[in-house]
């Protein structure tokens, strides 16, 4: 590993230290170098307050060293005025002198403006270290730039026979196929994703929170298609500790009161948004519209078996991870069928977790 590459690792790995919380911006990792030393490194901050070139410079305890020293950063610098103002600015006011870049930024906003603007001002610019590492480490950012919609994870378990869930059951609440480690994953996984959707038939026969109790972290926003507007108030998933949007076809005007339904006007609660949806048509396309007009760029789809299958139907999916557990059902709900690459496969004690990319 060349020089330039073990700095980009390091950016990398203390990048992976904003997952979760710098949404919808990208999580960037930087680090400053003099005389081979780090002298500052810095990751993104929540969203809004600063990103990672920033706080490794405020890291910088002698900042006259910045005249001669080199930053390494996963991502190419900012340009433009958003929360905060541009990273490249700051980096031409302290004058350093190098700068090594992981990847180009693909957001028109930037595409190349920051590298131009620093070589402009005499700054070194190195650019595709480690190009490939760094791509893949901000593929939900690309994905929601290139492709316009959030990068989409299906996730389900199955029986060791192919059952994602049971014909019938006693009660109301989920039928576990994992072990508690596993499911614990999950939890950390939804603080990873900036949203998590779920079928009207999943709420009716699970009636989940899908929020995030076994770690520690955000909740993801919840989606819920809901067609008819079946689904009753009383569902935990209407409850006030994430927001929800809810996609259905039968919404009126000026409100939604239904007899059953959540009888609450629209607009006049903050926590629950409701959005007029065509069930007869892509609804995968639909949703994915939706949330990038929201500016959600990423989400957890999980499911059940119709829903992850209207995804994998219409080929808008990134990465399937699908836990095998070693019960049986006699009968049930077959998991959705998917034509993906296997990429990893890991054990977590009677588990198995299968990686899947399109």
């Amino acid at each position: 590993m060349t020089t330039h590459e073990t700095y980009i690792s390091r950016c990398l790995q203390i990048a992976k230290n904003g997952l979760g919380s710098t949404r919808p911006n990208p999580m960037v990792g930087a680090v400053i170098v003099y005389n081979n030393s780090i002298i500052g490194e810095g990751f993104t901050s929540e969203y809004g307050d600063n990103h990672a070139e920033v706080n490794a410079i405020n890291a910088v305890k002698d900042k006259t060293l910045l005249a001669k020293s080199t930053l390494y950063v996963t991502l190419e610098p900012c340009s433009h005025y958003g929360k905060t103002p541009p990273c490249s600015d700051l980096i031409v006011f302290h004058n350093i002198p190098n700068v090594v870049i992981g990847c180009v930024d693909d957001n028109p906003e930037v595409a190349g403006k920051g590298i131009a603007k620093l070589k402009d001002s005499g700054c070194k610019v190195t650019v595709g270290i480690l190009e490939a590492e760094c791509r893949k480490h901000h593929q939900r950012f690309f994905t929601f730039h290139n492709e316009k919609r959030p990068y989409i994870i299906l996730k389900w378990a199955e029986t060791a026979n192919g059952f994602i869930a049971p014909l019938k059951k006693d009660e109301q609440k989920p039928v576990w196929i994992t072990n508690p480690y596993s499911r614990q994953l999950v939890h950390k996984w939804r603080t990873e994703e900036q949203a998590i959707l779920v079928g009207t038939n999943t709420v009716i026969e699970d009636n989940p929170t899908l929020t995030v109790r076994d770690w520690s972290g955000e909740n993801p926003i919840r989606v819920v298609l809901d067609n008819t507007l079946k689904l009753s108030k009383d569902y935990k998933i209407f409850n006030n500790d994430a927001e929800t949007l809810v996609l259905s076809a039968k919404l009126k005007a000026e409100s939604v009161m239904l007899d059953n339904s959540l009888q609450v006007k629209k607009g006049l609660n903050l926590n629950i948004e409701f959005i007029d949806f065509n069930f007869k048509s892509s609804v995968a396309k639909q949703i994915c519209d939706i949330l990038y007009d929201k500016n959600i760029n990423s989400i957890i789809i999980e499911g059940g078996a119709k829903t992850l299958q209207t995804f994998i139907d219409e080929n808008l999916w990134d990465e399937a991870r699908v836990f095998v557990g070693n019960s049986e059902f006699k009968e049930g709900i077959k998991a959705p069928n998917l034509n993906g690459k296997l990429i990893s496969e890991y054990r977590i004690l009677n588990d198995t977790l299968k990686i899947y990319r399109p």
